[in-house]
């Protein structure tokens, strides 16, 4: 604004003039101006001197940026972004997207300060006769400090107060925009501008916008393309070619407003003018997918995101971890492993179809590192349930964004097979396991808080693959035999059992404490199997727990680079971890799993089925790889038991561990490991654990002619231990224990 001393005009004209100014450009223009009227020689900055404009130091955070997930061979998986932005430097701008931009908001912006009154009292008198509005009032810097604002604000009230039309607000713009340009260049203003501006359809900054509307990035934008751009900050939401004709007609007459005001500023000619508009408008629609529903490892993904979230690791607070997975601009490279993720996925594909109610699901785990190199599923991850899709993460626990997971049956049974090895038990080991048992009335099992637990009245039955008579821990686990290890967890004890598996890293997948029942051996409680793969995992790594990892690097929005490493904390004796595996080795060639068969190279594991078929596990591991497979139906599994059932286009009676689970893992785990070298198992120190100890099984007795004279068992012709009614697998109802 020019002094008073050189206006022709009569103070009475001034202050008509600069009413009307107020009144159609906003309170702004009459707060600096009125000060002038009534004396001469005054001038603007005397003005603002009046009104105390001094800087004041604006706080800028960092811009909402995409956060980008990488595999272990650093290719992109997934991306999340609050705001769908790409921030460039200002040489990554084509010349004539800044032409257009400074044209139509601010064309004198390296000529004036902070605020431009000329420009203002002019862009007002113009909008005032053309009967809308062509021409910004505001300067570039003073649209920039608005935008912080705006995006600084947390609520709806924030983000309101931070655009409302008041003169005490437009005063701290003014405060605000003399510190920016005190503090930076005009170039790095108008950088700064161009990653901050919302230009519509998803799209917040220059480079995002260059690619949503035209399939492009910043710097190949031609004349038509940057004025289109150009012509959307002003009004993003009411030009957004994503809405409506409407709106795309909106936006169309928008870029030819600034085609003509290039041409009127002789920044381009009247036929390069006439040339841009004759063009469509080109709207491409490029989709920038976000979120894990859109990435090829969602279930993964979504670990990943709920990692962030919960993990201290990544700041202090939930609202701060938030952030920083929303607006981190991060670049996380993480553990999943191309090969392994294909393999679990064509095994699974093989044997469950994607229409199939019951889902089966697989984790594989690193042993000695807790590196998660695949999490698959049968059903497609997403909201659609025509389409049978799941929403949450069925590989994994309730605080990775997954449910309440399924009982984990018999592959519980290692945990109490580890605490009796542990105790001193021997290979050898072993007693008479009836078809059924009951528990002791005077209260054999009591919990880790000393209470006794178990029901006298409940039986616990073999089921026809896991029969009864004497066995050993060998035999017993080959065989899966549930008195077995009722029998063995009372002798062990409840609370030992689960005090090993607690060490072994297991936990129920709801987040709740495990439930400590005379059953627990049975796998009573429901997990997920990132859980179980994670403690087979320990027996593979010869008793080192290691809490499972999913990412290795963070590369914040600065080049900063932060590496996780391998939380891995020593459980079980080295010895104990090997005995525990020589025996689960034999699960393949004598146990439930003998008809399914082994995969080329040493491997351990062991089937599960849950009481009444609710759901079928297998989980297994080499030294190499551990790896977890359950299958269940996620709409209430005590409802939609496993039995005559189609799954995967073939029909079951009964489905056990090693009906679906098991091939499952076998077929998964041989892809998986293709190229990677065989490793052994450890031998067995069987000096520690081989024979038998205080419980060896009883030689055969000889005929009681008198049957019962002397005491001794009789032998009938049959089993000795008859007595027991060892399970024939011909019986009623029974508690399955494959």
């Amino acid at each position: 604004m020019q002094a008073q001393g050189k206006d022709r005009s009569s103070p009475v004209t001034n202050v008509i003039r600069l009413i009307a100014a107020g009144a159609a450009a906003g309170v702004l223009t009459a707060a600096i101006a009125l000060p002038a009227v009534g004396g001469a020689g005054v001038t603007a900055k005397s003005a603002m001197e009046d009104l105390n404009l001094k800087p004041e130091e604006l706080d800028e955070p960092p811009l909402p940026e995409r956060t980008v997930l990488k595999d272990a061979k650093g290719k992109q998986i997934a991306q999340f972004f609050f705001e769908n932005r790409q921030s460039v430097t200002l040489d990554k701008v084509s010349p004539i997207m800044k032409t257009a931009l400074i044209s139509i908001e601010d064309f004198r912006f390296y000529e004036h300060g902070p605020i431009d009154i000329e420009g203002t009292i002019r862009a007002l008198l113009k909008n005032m006769t053309s009967g809308g509005v062509t021409q910004g009032g505001s300067s570039i810097t003073q649209q920039y400090v608005k935008q912080v604002l705006f995006n600084a604000a947390e609520t709806d009230a924030e983000r309101a107060a931070a655009i409302a039309p008041t003169v005490s607000r437009k005063l701290n713009e003014l405060r605000y925009a003399l510190a920016i340009e005190k503090k930076y260049t005009k170039d790095e203003v108008l950088e700064k501008y161009f990653n901050i501006a919302y230009f519509g359809a998803g799209a917040y900054g220059v480079q995002a916008a260059s690619k949503r509307f035209f399939g492009k990035s910043a710097a190949e934008l031609n004349l038509a393309e940057a004025a289109t751009l150009a012509g959307a900050v002003q009004n993003p939401n009411r030009t957004d070619p994503n809405v409506s004709k409407e709106s795309r007609a909106a936006l169309l007459e928008r870029r030819n407003i600034v085609l003509d005001r290039m041409a009127q500023l002789s920044k381009i000619t009247p036929a390069e003018r006439d040339a841009a508009k004759a063009t469509k408008l080109g709207y491409k629609d490029t989709k920038f997918p976000g979120g894990c529903e859109t990435s090829p490892y969602p279930y993964f993904c979504l670990y990943v995101q709920y990692e962030i979230l919960n993990n201290e690791d990544f700041g202090k607070t939930p609202e701060e971890r938030k952030k920083l997975l929303q607006r981190g601009g991060l670049t996380i490279k993480t553990t999943i492993d191309p090969q392994m993720q294909k393999a679990a996925e064509k095994a699974i594909k093989n044997w469950v179809s994607t229409k199939d109610k019951p889902v089966a699901s697989q984790a594989m785990i690193v042993p000695g590192t807790g590196e998660i190199k695949a999490m698959a599923a049968s059903r497609k991850f997403g909201n659609n349930k025509k389409k049978n899709e799941i929403s949450y993460n069925v590989v994994a626990d309730a605080k990775h964004g997954g449910g309440g997971g399924f009982q984990q049956g018999s592959t519980a049974k290692p945990y109490t097979l580890a605490a009796a090895l542990e105790e001193g038990y021997k290979y050898g080991d072993g007693f008479p396991s009836p078809a059924g048992y009951n528990a002791p009335s005077y209260g054999a099992f009591r919990d880790c808080k000393g209470n006794r637990v178990g029901e006298p009245s409940h039986q616990v039955r073999n089921s026809s693959e896991g029969g009864g008579g004497f066995k050993t821990l060998q035999s017993g686990t080959w065989g899966s035999v549930n008195t077995f290890f009722m029998k063995l967890e009372e002798r062990v004890g409840l609370c030992k059992t689960v005090k090993m598996a607690k060490k072994l890293g297991l936990k129920r997948a709801d987040g709740q404490p495990l439930r400590e029942f005379e059953t627990f051996t049975l796998g009573i409680n429901e997990t997920d199997p990132v859980t179980v793969a994670s403690t087979y995992a320990v027996f593979a790594s010869r008793g080192q727990s290691c809490k499972p990892l999913a990412i290795t690097e963070i590369v914040d929005r600065y080049g900063k680079a932060k590496r996780f490493k391998p939380k891995c904390t020593r459980v079980m004796d080295e010895e104990v971890a090997d005995a525990v595996s020589g025996i689960l080795s034999g699960v393949f060639t004598k146990g439930t799993m003998s008809g399914v068969g082994g995969i080329g190279r040493d491997a351990a594991g062991k089937t599960g089925t849950t009481d009444g078929y609710t759901a079928a596990w297998f989980a297994g591991y080499t030294p190499n790889l551990s790896s977890a497979v359950s299958i269940g139906d996620p709409r209430g599994a005590f409802d939609n038991r496993l039995m005559g059932v189609t799954i995967g286009g073939r029909g079951y009676s009964y489905v056990y561990g090693a009906s679906i689970s098991g091939p499952i893992w076998k077929q998964s785990m041989m892809q998986a490991l293709k190229g990677i070298e065989a490793a052994e198992f450890t031998p067995v120190n069987m000096e520690r654990f081989g024979g038998c100890g205080d419980i060896c099984a009883p030689k055969p007795v000889k005929k009681d002619k008198d049957r019962g004279g002397d005491g001794e068992p009789d032998d009938r012709g049959g089993d000795p231990f008859d007595m027991f009614d060892a399970d024939d697998g011909d019986f009623g109802p029974i508690t399955p224990g494959n």
